[in-house]
């Protein structure tokens, strides 16, 4: 996460015109529900639009573990996703082995510390595709 629930409610409350605009690229807020718990769980994310999808890195810093919203949206896929002011239902899915080298040049150019995340974890680092649901 980026600075958390604080992020994820300005952002919210200001329909992103606080917390879209972050560390010199953008963020949206990514809704999961819990594989567990089944409570909506939310978490602000830097992301780049590709087409009609949007991108987003389960990085977690280059851990050896997924972060827990890539566990969650593994379990269930259908997600809401929060753009500005814009809310939308969207169906999240891991690039294929053929998309990613293309989304993940898109991603690190728009945070090139993804690269230093991948040389820290043997874990293949995965770029979430979230195909809007309209």
């Amino acid at each position: 996460m980026l600075f958390g629930q604080e992020h994820v409610q300005r952002y919210r409350d200001t329909d992103g015109a606080e917390g879209h605009e972050w560390e010199g690229t953008t963020v949206l807020i990514l809704t999961t529900t819990g594989r567990r718990s089944g409570e909506h769980r939310s978490t602000p994310l830097i992301y780049q639009q590709h087409g009609d999808n949007f991108m987003v890195v389960a990085s977690k810093g280059g851990a050896d573990t997924p972060p827990l919203w890539y566990l969650n949206l593994e379990a269930d896929p259908e997600v809401q996703v929060q753009v500005k002011g814009d809310r939308f239902a969207a169906r999240a899915r891991t690039a294929t082995p053929e998309e990613k080298p293309e989304l993940w040049r898109i991603m690190a150019a728009t945070w090139p510390a993804y690269n230093e995340y991948q040389t820290k974890t043997d874990r293949d680092i995965p770029v979430v595709v979230l195909e809007p649901q309209r």
